[in-house]
């Protein structure tokens, strides 16, 4: 039998010595194949008499189930290696963080926005809310700004392709103000609302965008006062910027919608900006046209209004010196504010 266990030894030594499935199939022949030495082994029992043949088969087929055995380990090992390997190139490093749902933010002009509304709501104002692709009539004529007028030049810019009721094309609002004559024209003095919202003109550099915030207010009542418009807006800036530290002066102007008008300027008394004048927004009282437009009498009521750009207040409140910051989508910029 010493020859049996001989070939037990040497297919385990071979069968180990494979290291890939085809040069173990090569091994595997040369003992279990066609020529392989089991094979001869069986091939030479006619020789030998009925009790050796027995004896001697039980002991090859033995032999051959061993081998066989140390040829299935063996295949389980190259399977288990070869798939080791694979999972080994395709490996997901489970020590890195997960992709977890990013946590969003308000951006900075919508804070802006919502802390206008905030303040102007505790005195009493309604906020409302238009459509942005507007009439020329309620952009340009009911705001007493009729055609080839030359304060619409700096305004007349975006148009769409669509026509209204009077067959003039419509453009982009410029400003919120046409809010002023849709609200009034629903509503009953006495009126007092805020209409925050996107506008667009033709305009682009550090401190201006083709689209960009502002917000419109108004107060229509019977006794409405130039000296209301100061204390409103000068209350809401000390509120806006939560500082007493400012100045605020109202140089004369000239807006087609309202008579007399002014430009809005603030000065902080303190900290980095002091000492500098910034102008803040356009007002005045309305004009009596536009309050004819509003369907009211001009006799009777009165009122002013204001507009101011929600980028120059956020500016101001957070000493950034480029409007364009806000509209290029760098989270390492916006992400200061939350």
């Amino acid at each position: 039998m010493e020859d049996l266990n001989q070939i037990v030894e040497s297919a385990k030594q071979a069968f180990q010595e494979a290291q890939t499935t085809a040069s173990l199939e090569d091994a595997k022949a040369k003992f279990l194949g066609k020529n392989g030495q089991l094979t001869e082994l069986l091939k030479g029992m006619g020789k030998l008499s009925h009790e050796e043949k027995r004896e001697r088969g039980a002991a090859i087929n033995k032999t051959k189930q061993a081998v066989e055995a140390l040829l299935n380990q063996r295949r389980e090992e190259l399977a288990a290696a070869q798939l080791e390997k694979r999972l080994s190139a395709e490996a997901i490093d489970i020590t890195l963080p997960g992709r977890t749902q990013g946590i969003g933010g308000i951006h900075p002009v919508m804070k802006t926005w919502m802390r206008v509304e905030e303040i102007f709501r505790t005195i009493g104002f309604e906020v409302a809310d238009g459509p942005e692709i507007e009439t020329d009539w309620y952009t340009f004529t009911a705001l007493n700004n009729p055609p080839n007028h030359p304060a619409r030049s700096m305004q007349d810019t975006f148009y769409v392709d669509m026509i209204d009721e009077t067959g003039k094309q419509m453009p982009l609002r410029p400003h919120t103000s046409p809010m002023q004559v849709r609200y009034a024209r629903q509503n009953k003095p006495p009126i007092k609302v805020i209409a925050p919202g996107r506008t667009y003109r033709v305009d682009s550099d550090a401190t201006h965008s083709p689209m960009f915030h502002q917000v419109e207010g108004l107060w229509i009542e019977e006794n409405i006062s130039f000296a209301d418009l100061k204390g409103v807006y000068v209350d809401f800036l000390r509120r806006f910027f939560e500082t007493e530290d400012l100045i605020v002066r109202f140089r004369p102007s000239y807006f087609p919608f309202t008579e007399p008008s002014a430009e809005v300027d603030m000065m902080f008394t303190s900290g980095p900006r002091k000492g500098k004048w910034l102008e803040i927004s356009g007002a005045g009282e309305v004009h009596p046209n536009v309050v004819r437009n509003f369907g009211l009498d001009p006799e009777k009521y009165i009122g002013f209004a204001f507009g101011s750009g929600l980028e120059r207040l956020t500016m101001l409140r957070y000493g950034i010196d480029d409007l364009r910051l806000f509209f290029e989508g760098d989270l390492r910029f916006l992400q200061q504010f939350n």
